[in-house]
Formats: C-alpha cells, structure tokens, sequence
C-alpha cells in the first residue's frame, strides 16, 4: 500500500465517512454527556479543571472517547468508568430526542453507492452508541460496513479503521480511498492511510484552518457536496 508517484490513483471505491458532524448534527450531545462523566467522576462543573477538561474534550472530537479519557484520568479504572457514564448519557439522550441527519447526508451516501463506491461509517464512540445511532436514524442498512475503535484496535487520529475498512471491503490500494470528517483527527487518519481524498466538511466541529492544518486536501461547506468533489475528482482520472 506504499505510493508509487508514476502511479496515477484508481477510480475511488470506498469512502470512509465520519458520523457526527459529517453525517449527523451533534446538537451538544456530546458535550452534555462528557459533563455529566466528569461531574460524577468528581471534577466541579465550573471549576478551572472541570473546564481544562472539557476544553480537551472538544479539541480532540472525532478520537475514541476511551483514548479522551484515560488521557484525562491517569487511573485506568476512573477512565474506563467515565467512558461508560459517557456512553450511558449519550445513549439516554438519543433515546430521549433522537437523532438528526445532516442535510443532503442521506442522498450523498445513496449517490455514492450508486456511482459504484462502497461506504463505512466510521465513529469515535463504542458500538452500542454507534448501533443507537444508525437505529434512530433508520440507517442499518445504509453502508455496507460501519466501525468503531473496538473493531480496529485504535480509533482515529490513528488510520486503523481506514485500514480495517480497505481489507474487509478487499480493496487493492489505499489510494482508492475518500476520507470524510468534520475534524483534524479525521484528516490526520486520512493522511496516515495514504487515502487519496481527504475531505473536510465545516457541519461539524473544526474550522477550515484546522482541517486543511491537518492534512484536508479539499474542504466543503457540507458532505452534501461530496457528489459533486468526487465526480469532478473522477474526470481529471479518466
């Protein structure tokens, strides 16, 4: 899977899309969810620490929320049990309102289905969270693969589940590869893949500066124009 620049890439095959912020509005889950974590872990809502924390908290969105918190928390034991408050809370507030798509999300996915692309849904939460979400939404049956950091050993910044989605799609080259997210973490997985699109969208979390700071090799307002990138991106291979 190393480069070879006499090399030109494939046509894309597979996109490996982030979830929330790229493909669902967070509407501050996750931040009401990482507060009540840290608050029942004995860090004082308001307090110096308790907003350093949630601070690294929305700097590294889009990380596997296990990796967040045993940065946060030195006791592995802390950490893991603030994690599954976290998921916990998260889960009841899905439960409670629900979850909404980002616009054109939907219809961004079915076009790219249809031109021939295979999609992964990619997250930084565990797969019970994952699997609440694609539930509320109606979406279980909407990519071909969805991941989380448990199926791939790390989750992103790392391209572990960009790796995991090339060999169980049977990919042959990871330059067929289109990366979409909301965050840098996203980006520096696309990049450390050797993923020939990286493509950052501004629905999310992280400004244009920071993605494009983190490797995005083109960003969009919404994923709703990822149709549109990719065909384009398609005619200049042909």
């Amino acid at each position: 899977m190393t480069r070879d620049a006499s090399h030109t890439p494939n046509r894309l095959r597979l996109a490996v899309v982030d979830m929330v912020g790229t493909t669902i509005t967070d509407d501050g889950r996750t931040e009401r969810a990482m507060s009540r974590a840290l608050a029942e872990h004995g860090i004082e809502p308001g307090s110096s620490r308790f907003e350093s924390m949630l601070g690294y908290a929305r700097d590294t969105m889009g990380f596997s929320k296990m990796t967040v918190f045993s940065h946060l928390f030195e006791d592995s034991a802390v950490a893991e049990s603030a994690n599954k408050v976290f998921e916990n809370s998260y889960d009841e507030l899905i439960e409670d309102r629900g979850v909404r798509a980002i616009a054109g999300a939907e219809d961004a996915i079915l076009w790219m289905r249809e031109s021939g692309m295979q999609i992964c849904l990619a997250t930084g939460f565990g797969r019970h969270t994952q699997n609440m979400v694609l539930e509320s939404l109606g979406w279980m049956g909407l990519a071909d693969l969805s991941l989380c950091p448990a199926d791939a050993g790390r989750g992103r910044p790392y391209p572990d589940m960009i790796l995991t989605a090339v060999l169980a799609l049977d990919l042959d080259d990871v330059r067929e590869v289109a990366v979409v997210g909301d965050t840098s973490s996203d980006m520096l997985s696309g990049v450390r893949s050797g993923a020939s699109l990286v493509a950052g969208v501004l629905t999310g979390s992280h400004s244009e500066a920071t993605l494009r700071a983190a490797g995005a090799t083109v960003v969009v307002d919404s994923i709703k124009q990822l149709p549109l990138l990719v065909e384009k991106r398609e005619a200049r291979h042909l």
